[in-house]
């Protein structure tokens, strides 16, 4: 229990703290609602009853008065019409504002830098956190925490009234009432958590299965694997048909359990207003109201039954999410290094997130500025681990780090489903439209965009489709140019470029670099030529720093991969 409560904590303080208004005036409406159906249906029936009394002699029937009851009874059918429509406004206004905050705080809590490479080996993660998973906690403010305060404030009420007609009456109604009808869908929540946790995992894997159907469809049936992929989503698919069974007999047995617990009530309900009419304590028409309104006092539970049903699934989604929903310690930044250098690096070890083996040992390492570094080693020896200890991604787990504020052009040319111009100003959202024009200059792209039809605003497909690699890469780059930092730090920046269009962003990026220092992890020698120094990295180890003019550095250039 303790665990569910820590668990759903950050979402509730989010709710709170995104639409707390609203939402409790969602919570009233919708108790009004309630009462106001609670009230109708008592007050019609001792009006029918009054009125059918009152027409058994003159005389009373000339007393009776039709006026008052009736104007109550519109009042309350109109209270009653206009509350339920702005509860559901409300609620489902609130209800959705809440889930857009949700989602906001979560992708920031993925972009961090130790949650953004995790997600790199498993990226549909984050679509199933931002939508099945955000969808499914709807049900914890609309069907579970306000049909079950309403539902309890509806058994007091029903009790208080009651216990008007007779104290021992209302109390017996109200606790076998809030007992049964709370303890019934608690009691299914628990039988069903399990189901709904499976069946959100099985869907899970049908749509995670589908998607790598889909997107490596050639690499699958190249490999033979096609008929076990699909066998992999029958499979799946069966997974989660198998908990919707579970979870349709556990809801069959909810249903039979309140209309058993329903019609016991109801039926002791008849017998104690026949009991207490009998003995005049009450008239008939105080009778029928007490019975209707029992009735009606019994409805606000049944909503409950969705909720019971949804628990699991609502509270895996919130064990899920929360972890990333806490409020993160801002990371401080990097200390600002000495008069003249962009970096200092002393006795430096890092290690990545749920790692227990060092990416990076014992590092010493400085870089004056205008100077130019490459990094080089065999793949895994920690070139990129070093690039991002200086940007800032990777924390040191011990030694000290200043650094001066550095832009990252990673390896991958990471481009989106948007326009040109929209994949630059991810750069510089300030960018004017000559710095846009500047840039994509610098980088040899401008001819290029000039002669599309559109421009910058020529729609670009899902990871840049539509541009070469050649130009996507220069895209890249002229973002990279939009960033007025000091440091550059560039990981393999040619790296799958044929030579002619290598050499000519090596040249580009060299000569935009003039005055900022730059820092290369490669494995290639075109890459490497362009530096002052050159750094070896083995099993994240500096074990060699050599300058230009020395053998160490020609020798260190021998080992690197020809253009």
């Amino acid at each position: 229990m303790s665990t569910f409560v820590a668990d759903l904590k950050p979402i509730l303080r989010l709710f709170l703290a995104e639409r707390r208004r609203a939402l409790m005036f969602g919570a009233v409406l919708s108790a009004a609602t309630v009462t106001a159906g609670i009230a109708l249906l008592g007050l019609s029936g001792w009006f029918i009853t009054a009125t059918a009394l009152a027409g058994l002699s003159a005389s009373a029937a000339m007393t009776f008065d039709v006026f008052a009851p009736a104007a109550g009874i519109r009042l309350l059918a109109i209270v009653r019409t206009a509350a339920r429509y702005g509860e559901r406004l409300a609620t489902h206004d609130a209800t959705l504002g809440v889930l857009a905050a949700l989602r906001e705080r979560l992708f920031r809590g993925f972009a961090e830098p130790g949650a953004a490479r995790a997600l790199l080996h498993r990226p549909a993660r984050l679509l199933f956190r931002l939508t099945a998973d955000i969808d499914a906690l709807d049900s914890l403010y609309l069907r579970i925490l306000v049909p079950a305060v309403v539902a309890l404030g509806a058994a007091l009420a029903a009790s208080g009234v009651l216990g008007l007609m007779y104290p021992v009456f209302g109390l017996c109604f109200g606790l076998f009432l809030a007992g049964a009808g709370l303890g019934l869908p608690w009691i299914a929540g628990r039988a069903a958590r399990k189901h709904a946790r499976r069946r959100a995992h099985g869907i899970e894997a049908l749509r995670s299965r589908t998607i790598d159907l889909v997107a490596g469809q050639t690499d699958l049936l190249m490999a033979g694997r096609l008929d076990g992929q699909t066998s992999a989503i029958m499979a799946a698919d069966g997974y989660a048909a198998r908990a919707d069974d579970r979870l349709n007999r556990v809801e069959t047995r909810l249903t039979f359990g309140f209309g058993l617990v329903s019609t016991m009530l109801l039926t002791a309900s008849l017998l104690a207003v026949a009991a207490l009419a009998e003995t005049k304590a009450i008239t008939a028409p105080v009778a029928a109201l007490g019975l209707l309104v029992a009735f009606a006092a019994v409805e606000p539970f049944a909503a409950l039954r969705r909720g019971a049903l949804e628990i699991g699934r609502t509270l895996l989604a919130a064990k899920r999410i929360s972890p990333r929903l806490a409020v993160a310690t801002a990371a401080e930044p990097l200390a600002p290094p000495m008069p003249g250098y962009v970096f200092s690096l002393a006795g430096v070890t890092a290690f990545y997130e749920r790692s227990a083996v060092p990416a990076l040992q014992n590092i010493d390492l400085v870089l004056k500025q205008g100077e130019r570094l490459a990094i080089i080693g065999t793949s895994g020896a920690g070139k990129s681990s070093l690039l991002a200890l200086l940007s800032g991604e990777l924390p040191a787990a011990s030694g000290s780090v200043a650094a001066a504020a550095a832009t990252l052009l990673t390896q991958r040319t990471e481009l989106f489903e948007d326009s040109l111009r929209g994949n630059l100003l991810l750069s510089n959202p300030d960018a004017s439209e000559a710095h846009l024009h500047d840039a994509l200059a610098a980088a040899g792209l401008l001819a290029d965009v000039d002669a599309m039809p559109q421009g910058l605003e020529t729609p670009l497909g899902e990871g840049g489709l539509g541009l070469s690699g050649g130009q996507s890469r220069r895209l890249a780059l002229a973002r990279l140019f939009l960033r007025n930092t000091p440091l550059w730090l560039l990981d393999e920046p040619t790296e799958g470029l044929d030579g002619a269009t290598a050499r000519d962003v090596l040249q580009r990026l060299s000569a935009m670099a003039a005055g900022r220092s730059l820092v290369i992890a490669t494995h290639i020698r075109r890459e490497a030529v362009i530096a002052d120094r050159i750094a070896v990295i083995e099993g994240g180890r500096i074990s060699e720093v050599s300058r230009r003019g020395e053998a160490a550095f020609e020798k260190a250039l021998d080992r690197l991969r020809p253009d």
